[in-house]
């Protein structure tokens, strides 16, 4: 493996620009050397394509790609990547299915390729420190809040309330990712109640209720439609005492006393890249599926409301 890793990025939006582009140029493991956009546009002077298939005829020297692409085509891009030989780095959610990330899982490991589904949120400073805590606990009920506004996070990008775009669980499946870390057992949907605008494709706000395997309930409020304060919350009661994760995983507090922890909340992709320096020489498939499982199980049992339209 060569050192600096040779890294493509794949689609370039915001979630690119915002937070990929930055990272890797700060990381002396990696090297940006191509973007692949179909919308055009590249950053510096890097040579950009238009798709896969012309980075790979470029002759242009690649070790690993980062597909920051909205969830529906994404299988089919990580698929053609694995057969180059090339690392995979999959932006949240992995795929848009189940199914799509289970094959690319699989693909991956047939081909002794690297493979990293992502869930940035787990890298949140403030997580660590709750699992830990949680650990040894019992979990008699938790909540989880997760209300930010879709006009201030995702402007314009139709994508999200398109089928397999997620909606409301785009942002949501980082709430599942950090529970499904910090809590000590594992989560089952019991039901859950989805409101779906009147000429859109996905959720834009739910309810959804579930249970730890040793019976704690959890519930989660999701909303795409928060004015004011955005919250990112989950508070957690035990039998030695309280629990609150906030921000996103920034903040902690335990029994009303905040807990200090390193300011890394936009350090987040630093640690994924970190790991995804492990995964690449050591062609590793890290593909933890279990938030987007529940995102599925919630589909699978949740009331569907329809709720007024939605326009930007």
């Amino acid at each position: 493996m060569t050192t600096p890793i040779r890294i493509a990025l794949v689609g370039m939006g915001k979630i690119a620009r915002d937070q990929h582009v930055p990272t890797i140029q700060q990381d002396p493991v990696f090297q940006l050397v191509a973007t692949v956009s179909t919308s055009g546009g590249s950053v510096d002077d890097l040579p950009a394509f238009a798709s896969l298939e012309a980075l790979a005829a470029s002759g242009v020297a690649v070790d690993a790609v980062s597909l920051c692409t909205p969830p529906q085509v994404r299988r089919a891009i990580a698929h053609s990547a694995i057969d180059q030989g090339w690392a995979v780095f999959l932006e949240k959610p992995p795929a848009a299915t189940v199914s799509e990330a289970i094959a690319l899982r699989d693909h991956a490991r047939a081909r002794g390729t690297g493979l990293f589904a992502s869930w940035h949120s787990r890298h949140a400073p403030a997580v660590e420190p709750a699992r830990v805590w949680l650990a040894d606990r019992q979990v008699l009920d938790a909540s989880i809040i997760w209300a930010e506004d879709v006009r201030q996070w995702h402007p314009g990008q139709d994508w999200i309330f398109e089928p397999g775009g997620f909606g409301v669980f785009d942002p949501a499946i980082n709430a599942l990712s950090i529970a499904t870390q910090i809590l000590p057992q594992a989560l089952f949907v019991e039901g859950a109640a989805i409101d779906v605008p009147s000429n859109r494709g996905a959720a834009i706000a739910a309810d959804v209720s579930l249970r730890t395997a040793a019976g704690a309930p959890v519930h989660a409020r999701l909303d795409f439609l928060q004015r004011g304060r955005q919250r990112w919350d989950i508070a957690v009661r035990t039998n030695d005492g309280d629990l609150l994760l906030s921000d996103g995983g920034a903040a902690l507090s335990i029994n009303g006393d905040s807990l200090s922890v390193a300011d890394a909340l936009h350090g987040e992709y630093a640690g994924l890249y970190r790991r995804f320096a492990e995964i690449v020489p050591a062609r590793e498939v890290d593909m933890d599926l279990a938030p987007l499982t529940l995102v599925a199980d919630i589909h699978l049992v949740a009331r569907r409301t329809e709720v007024d339209a939605f326009d930007w």
